[in-house]
């Protein structure tokens, strides 16, 4: 049974197995600081609509305040262990907004509807609430297994361990890219705003030959096996 994938932008996606809707890291927002939306219209109402959402770290472009407050009451809300504490206007957001927040670190798991599960691992990043705290949560992927297993990796670099956590990939799809751009640099490194979708593409059938890529559009669903 394949699963659908939306993208709507930076990392923001919903992914679909099994009945269960998984929104990640959700920024529904046209600016924010000096980033600005250039490609992409804002996603719709019903991309705010989710049995879950997985948040990977505290950045403020993953763990976005104003967009998990578009959730619907009775969202469960799956932060990394100690988010609560490093960014208390979450816990309050979550109270006022019913919010079912649940904190976990690498290895634990949680069961979000029938027959899907969600599964912390570790990710090689900072994932303080920049631009100023200690480290009091850590940064994250999520391994969703359902019909299929689907790896979201937020920010992460490679790390040792990785393959054995997540699994062998059958097929990829780039995200977190050609979404925002900082005000007033549009002439500064463009490649680095437009190409990342098909040089992944591109390296990937050289290194990955077996490895089914799908370069999404934005608010597009693709399907993969």
């Amino acid at each position: 049974m394949p699963v659908g994938i939306t993208w709507w932008g930076h990392a923001t996606c919903t992914v679909e197995d099994s009945g269960v809707r998984l929104l990640t890291d959700p920024l529904f927002a046209s600016r924010l600081a000096h980033l600005r939306r250039r490609r992409g219209a804002l996603p719709p109402p019903e991309a705010a609509v989710a049995d879950a959402v997985l948040v990977s770290h505290l950045h403020a472009d993953h763990l976005h305040l104003p967009s998990l407050a578009t959730l619907a009451p009775g969202t469960r809300l799956v932060v990394p262990r100690g988010a609560p504490r490093a960014v208390p206007r979450l816990a309050r957001l979550a109270g006022l907004r019913g919010l079912l927040l649940t904190e976990v670190a690498p290895g634990e798991e949680v069961e979000i509807g029938a027959g899907v599960s969600v599964r912390a691992v570790a990710a090689r990043h900072d994932g303080r609430r920049l631009p100023f705290g200690p480290h009091l949560a850590p940064a994250l992927g999520y391994v969703v297994q359902g019909a299929a297993r689907t790896y979201f990796a937020g920010d992460t670099g490679l790390f040792d361990t990785m393959a054995q956590e997540v699994g062998p990939p059958a097929a990829a799809v780039p995200v977190h890219y050609g979404t925002y751009w900082p005000i007033g640099m549009d002439a500064v490194r463009p490649h680095e705003f437009h190409a990342p979708g098909g040089e992944f593409e591109r390296l990937a059938a050289r290194t990955a030959p077996k490895v089914t890529v799908r370069v999404p559009e934005h608010g597009a669903c693709v399907r993969v096996p």
